[in-house]
C-alpha cells in the first residue's frame, strides 16, 4: 500500500500568549506611526502571569501612552480577568524603552536610505487556493479566525481566548487535496460541558472550514486531547514578541529568513522585504508566469539595493527564470524606501496583521496582497 504524502501547518489565535505579545507591539507600532509617519519601531513584549513587560529601541515625535495601549488589547482580545489568563486592569506593566541606536541611523536615514539591518527574506505563492497560500495554512489559519470570531459574537459557549489549531492536508494525489486530520486546543471555562463543547467545535467550526475549502469532511479528529485547557494566556504560558514567524508566514511550506516581523517600522527589512518578496511571487503565479513561486531577498546594513534576489518556480514556470528574475528587476524597486513607497507602509495597518498571517487575507485590506501588477508581469508571458 503507497504511503500517505501529508503536510502539516498550524495556526494560534489572537488570545495565544505569544500573539498578544505581537498584537501589543504591533499596537504600539500603530500608534507611533498615527502621530509620526518616520517613526523608528523595534518593540518587544514579554507576558507571564499577571505581568507584561515592554521593551525595545523606539524614535518617535508622537506621544504615546504604551500602558494604555496594552491594556486596550488585552481588553479587545478578552483577557479581563487573570483567572482567564491576565487582567488588562490588573496586571503589572513594565516599560523598558530606549532610542535607536545612533551607529544604525547613520545607514538608514532618509538621505541614505539603506537597510536597517543584514539579513534574507522569503516570500511564496501558490494557486492551490484562491489566496495563493497552501492549503495547510489556510485553513489552519480560518479555523482561528472563525472560532475567535464565534467566541466574540457570543456563540461559542465557554470559549477562552487562547486557541491553537493544526491541519493536515493528504496530498498524495496532487489533483484531488484531502484533509486527512484537523486538531484544535481551545481554552475553556471551567465546568463547561465538554461533550457539547466538542460538538461544537467539529460541526460548526471544523465542518464549516472544510465546506468553505470544498473539502472532504471524514477527516480525523483531535479536540483537547489532554481533555482540559482552562488555565491558559499568560498564565498558562509565557508569550513572547516575534516567536511564531512559521505561523505569521507559510506554515512551513517556503523558507524562512529567520526574522520576525511584529513591533518593527518597515525600515526594517526582516519585515517590508518579506512583504515586498510575497507581494512579487503572488502576482507572478497569479499573471501565469509560474503555478507557485518562492522569492528570495537579501540586505546589507546601511546599502540601498538588494544584495542578491533568488526565484525558485519549483519546475512549474511558463518562461525561463532568467526571464522572471530580468521582470523582476525591471519591474520593482526592490530598495528598502522603494519598497515602503511602493506598498505605502508607513500607513497604521500592522495591528490587524498580528494574528491569523501575513499573507493571504481575504478579511483585510493588505497592500502586499493586491493583484495590480498582474497585466505588467503578462508582458513577459
Amino acid at each position: 500500500m503507497k504511503e500517505k504524502i501529508l503536510f502539516t501547518s498550524e495556526s494560534v489565535s489572537e488570545g495565544h500568549p505569544d500573539k498578544l505579545c505581537d498584537s501589543i507591539s504591533d499596537a504600539i507600532l500603530d500608534e507611533c506611526l498615527k502621530g509620526d509617519p518616520n517613526s523608528r519601531v523595534a518593540c518587544e513584549c514579554f507576558a507571564t502571569t499577571e505581568l507584561l513587560v515592554i521593551g525595545g529601541e523606539i524614535t518617535t515625535n508622537a506621544k504615546v501612552d504604551y500602558d494604555a495601549v496594552a491594556r486596550q488589547v488585552m481588553r479587545d482580545i478578552g483577557y479581563i480577568d487573570d483567572d482567564i489568563g491576565i487582567g488588562a486592569d490588573t496586571c503589572t506593566i513594565k516599560v523598558v524603552m530606549d532610542e535607536q541606536s545612533s551607529d544604525i541611523a547613520l545607514g538608514t536615514n532618509n538621505e541614505v536610505g539603506g537597510a536597517g539591518d543584514q539579513g534574507i527574506m522569503f516570500g511564496y505563492a501558490t494557486n492551490e487556493t484562491p489566496n495563493y497560500m497552501p492549503l495547510p495554512i489556510a485553513m489552519a489559519h480560518e479555523l482561528m479566525r472563525y472560532a475567535s470570531q464565534l467566541r466574540h459574537e457570543g456563540t461559542f459557549i465557554g470559549a477562552r481566548p487562547d486557541m491553537k489549531s493544526q491541519v493536515t492536508i493528504d496530498y498524495t494525489d496532487p489533483e484531488h487535496l484531502r484533509v486527512d486530520t484537523i486538531l484544535m486546543s481551545v481554552q475553556h471555562d471551567d465546568g463547561v460541558d465538554l461533550d457539547v463543547f466538542k460538538t461544537f467545535i467539529k460541526e460548526k467550526i471544523m465542518d464549516h472550514v472544510c465546506d468553505m475549502y470544498h473539502m472532504n469532511k471524514d477527516y480525523k479528529v483531535f479536540i483537547n486531547p489532554t481533555g482540559r485547557f482552562v488555565i491558559g494566556g499568560p498564565h498558562g504560558d509565557t508569550g513572547l514578541t516575534g516567536r511564531k514567524i512559521i505561523v505569521d508566514t507559510y506554515g512551513g511550506f517556503a523558507r524562512h529568513g529567520g526574522g520576525a516581523f511584529s513591533g518593527k517600522d518597515p525600515t526594517k527589512v526582516d519585515r517590508s522585504a518579506a512583504y515586498m518578496a510575497r507581494y512579487i511571487a503572488k502576482n507572478l503565479v497569479a499573471a501565469g508566469l509560474c503555478d507557485k513561486a518562492e522569492i528570495q531577498l537579501s540586505y546589507a546594513i546601511g546599502v540601498k539595493e538588494p544584495t542578491s534576489v533568488y526565484v525558485d518556480a519549483f519546475g512549474t514556470e511558463k518562461v525561463s527564470i532568467d526571464t522572471i528574475l530580468k521582470a523582476i528587476k525591471a519591474e520593482y524597486d526592490l530598495t528598502p524606501q522603494g519598497i515602503i513607497n511602493t506598498l505605502n507602509l508607513r500607513q497604521p495597518i500592522y495591528r490587524q496583521t498580528a494574528a491569523y498571517g501575513h499573507f493571504g487575507r481575504t478579511d483585510i485590506e493588505l497592500p502586499w496582497e493586491q493583484l495590480d501588477m498582474v497585466d505588467t508581469l503578462k508582458k513577459y508571458l
